[in-house]
């Protein structure tokens, strides 16, 4: 039986970020010039990695995405692959930016990695210089061509649509996705962790999405499938090309969330928003044996309450949720950091 909270929502998925590094700096997560880094001693190895994995599948835990940072950056990462296959998981899978996928994708998929996800905000390779600060769109694209040569199927695309930024390319990374035969999931721009610049103005609605969407591409009908506690809600155009919106600024789902995240340093969150959260590496490396890391586990989880998102959408006075100077001094909060 899962374990819930006390909202009734039980823990279904967990979020791993393997790094806080990354090789982009892109301008709604990274926007700043300098970062303070976790210790590479503090970071979680494999077999923690491994073993928190296993005392969370005694909870109900059915999914888990890699993130970082850029998790491609993590030494031998095929290996965790591997272990946490062998776990039997219903879903395990990854995001990246793509940057080292056409290096990695074939050691991904023979590792047994099921779903592969590739953020993508433009498909100008002047825009993602802009977007990213690197020159990396073509990386980016070989490396959806090698993934799709060693066998993932569907890949899906993340794209953070940032209005005079990028929200002229919808149509086109649609139509990208089916090229591909994968699938775009369009996210709200969220004034969470690193977003230091954000601004309401910024943020490109769900509504506004489909809108656009429906004027350049036709009629769009709600996808037949329930949505359970996905984050994307999904679409269907009258061909049967599919795309889902992640509206968790102006539309949240707070009340079917069912995803804890864990810092690549072992600090349990179990919200995106949150500004606290347990330290699974003490518990871990301070002795404690299987049985009390999931009584910490299941305790925490039961006493959860979060739904940041639906706070936030509350507040009358709403900008960047934290300062400069406090993301400085306490790096946990960064999205690069908690696996935005």
């Amino acid at each position: 039986m899962a374990t819930v909270d006390t909202l009734g929502r039980p823990l279904g998925s967990l979020r791993i970020s393997v790094t806080d590094r990354c090789n982009l700096r892109c301008s709604y997560c990274m926007p700043e010039e300098n970062y303070v880094w976790l210790p590479k001693p503090d970071v979680l190895t494999f077999e923690e990695l491994e073993r928190l994995v296993r005392a969370f599948g005694q909870l109900g835990l059915r999914k888990v995405r890699l993130t970082g940072g850029e998790p491609l950056l993590r030494r031998d990462l095929p290996s965790l692959i591997a272990r946490l296959a062998a776990l039997s998981l219903e879903d395990l899978a990854l995001t990246t930016n793509g940057l080292l996928l056409r290096a990695e994708a074939r050691a991904l998929h023979d590792a047994g990695l099921h779903r592969l996800t590739v953020s993508l905000d433009t498909l100008r390779p002047e825009r993602f210089e802009a977007l990213t600060r690197r020159d990396g769109l073509a990386d980016v694209r070989a490396g959806i061509d090698a993934a799709m040569d060693a066998g993932f199927q569907s890949i899906k695309l993340d794209a953070v649509v940032l209005r005079g930024t990028n929200d002229d390319e919808l149509a086109d990374l649609v139509r990208f996705a089916r090229s591909i035969g994968g699938e775009v999931r369009f996210i709200e721009y969220m004034d969470v962790g690193g977003a230091t610049r954000w601004s309401s103005e910024q943020v490109v609605s769900r509504a506004e999405i489909l809108a656009r969407l429906s004027h350049e591409l036709g009629p769009i009908a709600p996808a037949t499938e329930p949505r359970d506690a996905a984050p994307a809600e999904r679409f269907v155009l009258e061909d049967g090309t599919s795309f889902g919106i992640i509206a968790s600024t102006t539309a949240p789902f707070c009340g079917a969330c069912d995803r804890a995240r864990l810092t690549a340093d072992g600090r349990l969150l179990l919200c995106l928003y949150a500004q606290e959260g347990l330290d699974l590496r003490a518990i871990l490396r301070g002795g404690a044996d299987d049985a009390e890391l999931v009584a910490r586990l299941a305790e925490t989880w039961g006493a959860r309450s979060d739904r940041g998102a639906e706070q936030r959408l509350a507040t009358e006075q709403r900008g960047p949720l934290v300062p400069v100077e406090r993301l400085r001094q306490r790096p946990h909060l960064e999205m690069h950091t908690r696996g935005g």
